[in-house]
């Protein structure tokens, strides 16, 4: 075992409330986990050093929602939107057929190319969703193809109903066959609550049937109308409640009063010139807040966590310490993990390091690219070209 130390971190923001922010800090890797971090003056010796020259480490940053799995493009579709057109679910429906007629490796591919765009963002750990088949054959692909890369696979066979198919029989469907084929390749279950996919009792439904297959549930909620995804989410204890655009005050008391987190997405307002979640309320009520992009080819195709707190500063009347926090811990604890998040000792060494003094940073210059390098498990897994 070789241990590394990374030294001259200007700003170490461990997102842990008893260690909080370190001045000249250093961190000591060990395995591929946290084993020391402190006063660089009191680091310990290590196989190898690695000067940071006063940039600021952050945990990699959790993207607790994205939907990576699709072929096709629609830049037609956000022009249109550019214009007037509003945004409704019923484009799903274009990428579902591109993704049907895709060989295993084309999919293979683009999901290669945008996960290493996360990956240059900062995002040490990504969810990645199916819901672009909505047929067995091509929602089992889909998880299989997304477990070649993350762990956290969600089924997401009720995306919306396919095109000339029966309401009814196509969630007999989701419930049945398809769960069965996707549930061995899959951690989580998800479901579109919304008009125009899935009510509050087709919802519950589907998400129940994954219960007992054996996947966790979380839901796309109060997205395009206030509804009860949010309620149905805290009524089955889901780990989110992704969207939560439309919020009603008992929405927002029932999150803060439970174990579900409100997991937020700037980057598909951004897209789709809709209002923004109402960030400050859920954050003041005590509810868990978690930032992710999101990234789709409809609403929102965008890889950049870092744009997405920046928008979360600026149109969400979050902090960028509480922003970088939604897309550290709260990420995390949107995908019900304690090993990723928080820089402690003992914890998975994955890190971002900005090429910046400050997470500040991220707000005060957004699109300008800030990450530096990005360690994963204890290694180098992407570095600025700067540096190549």
């Amino acid at each position: 075992m070789t241990s590394t130390l990374l030294t001259g971190i200007g700003l170490l923001a461990t997102q842990d409330p008893e260690l909080g922010e370190l001045s000249d800090a250093a961190l000591l890797i060990e395995d591929g986990t946290i084993g020391w971090l402190g006063p660089r003056a009191q680091a310990p010796a290590a196989d190898r050093a690695v000067e940071l020259a006063g940039r600021c480490v952050l945990p990699g940053f959790v993207d607790s929602h994205a939907h990576l799995v699709f072929a096709g493009d629609r830049a037609a579709e956000f022009a249109a939107r550019m214009t007037g057109q509003p945004y409704t679910a019923g484009g799903i429906r274009s990428t579902v057929q591109a993704t049907r007629q895709a060989s295993d490796q084309q999919l293979r591919t683009n999901l290669a190319r945008l996960a290493a765009e996360l990956l240059a963002a900062g995002v040490t750990t990504f969810e990645c969703k199916s819901g672009y088949g909505l047929d067995v054959e091509t929602e089992q692909r889909s998880v299989r193809l997304a477990g070649e890369l993350t762990g956290e696979v969600s089924y997401l066979g009720a995306h919306v109903v396919p095109a000339g198919i029966d309401r009814t029989e196509y969630l007999e469907l989701v419930c049945g066959p398809m769960l069965q084929a996707c549930a061995p390749h899959a951690k989580w279950v998800d479901v579109f609550c919304e008009q125009g996919a899935f009510d509050e009792d087709e919802s519950r439904a589907v998400l129940t049937a994954g219960l007992a297959a054996g996947l966790l549930p979380r839901l796309h909620a109060n997205q395009l109308t206030a509804g009860g995804g949010v309620r149905l989410a805290v009524e089955l204890d889901a780990a989110s409640a992704d969207h939560c655009t439309h919020l009603s005050r008992s929405d927002i008391e029932a999150l803060a009063g439970s174990n579900t987190v409100a997991t937020l997405l700037p980057l598909v307002e951004f897209s789709t010139r809709s209002p923004y979640p109402d960030a400050r309320s859920l954050l003041d009520a005590g509810a868990t807040v978690a930032l992710a992009t999101d990234c789709n080819p409809g609403s929102g195709f965008s890889t950049s966590m870092p744009l997405a707190i920046a928008l979360a500063v600026r149109e969400m009347r979050m902090s960028p310490a509480e922003a970088v926090f939604a897309a550290t811990v709260g990420g995390a604890k949107a995908l019900r993990r304690n090993d990723i998040g928080q820089l402690t000792v003992g914890r998975r060494a994955d890190l971002t390091v900005l090429d910046a003094p400050s997470y500040l940073h991220l707000a005060y210059r957004p699109g300008v690219p800030l990450v530096h390098q990005v360690w994963r498990a204890g290694e180098p897994a992407w570095t600025s070209s700067a540096l190549q």
